[in-house]
């Protein structure tokens, strides 16, 4: 059975034929403005996703249409039931004596002197795994091939290839040191054409480095 298109909304057939709704491929299920995902990265859910406004809504609850910030998120990256991005647009200002947002009651959105700055963009690498429940918080950014335990809420960028986990998370082991994170970065699996990924599966999710560098010489 060929590989599904990454614009395929509900990817997975089970083997009655029909198609689970609880999982989406992001590309083809979001319509906002704010988010950009790459290819073939997927979210489950425990209950049907069919409403591309109510997926928007359960990734990224606090990221409005026209918020300055984006959050971009990478390839092939597998996003569990209860994911949350916690985006900048959700802060409130923290310099002064109230944290209080009062021009946003009183309609003044535009208005900066209750509200923060704008914050930077979350961004998400490629073949990232988001476990059930966790939340990432504004700004953070989070590399190629990290794993982000359950429940963990992630306050600060996370290294390549590290695996995550807690409350505020921390780096709990490295799945790769520094030198094969570099090389996996420069083999950028996730780039090559689909039909080639799938042919190489074996190599991709096995441990030999090497094997996976010699495909994509």
């Amino acid at each position: 059975m060929p590989f599904p298109s990454p614009d395929t909304f509900h990817p997975i057939k089970l083997p009655d034929g029909t198609v689970h709704k609880g999982t989406v491929f992001l590309k083809a299920a979001l319509e906002h403005p704010r988010i950009e995902v790459g290819d073939y990265t997927y979210m489950s859910a425990h209950q049907p996703l069919i409403d591309p406004s109510d997926i928007a809504q359960r990734l990224a609850p606090y990221l409005w249409d026209f918020a300055p910030e984006k959050l971009v998120i990478g390839k092939f990256c597998q996003i569990a039931h209860g994911v949350e991005f916690i985006t900048a647009s959700a802060n409130h200002r923290m310099d002064g004596l109230s944290t209080f947002p009062f021009l946003v009651f009183g309609g003044g959105w535009e208005g900066r002197a209750s509200m923060p700055e704008p914050g930077q963009d979350t961004v998400v690498g490629h073949d990232v795994w988001l476990g059930t429940g966790a939340k990432i918080m504004p700004g953070v950014t989070i590399g190629d091939g990290v794993i982000i335990a359950a429940g963990a809420v992630v306050t600060r960028d996370v290294p390549p290839y590290s695996i995550v986990g807690g409350n505020p998370a921390r780096v709990i082991r490295r799945r790769l040191d520094d030198a094969d994170a570099t090389r996996m970065q420069r083999i950028a699996w996730w780039d090559w054409p689909i039909d080639v990924i799938t042919q190489h599966e074996v190599e991709i999710c096995g441990t030999d480095l090497s094997a996976l560098e010699a495909v994509g010489r």
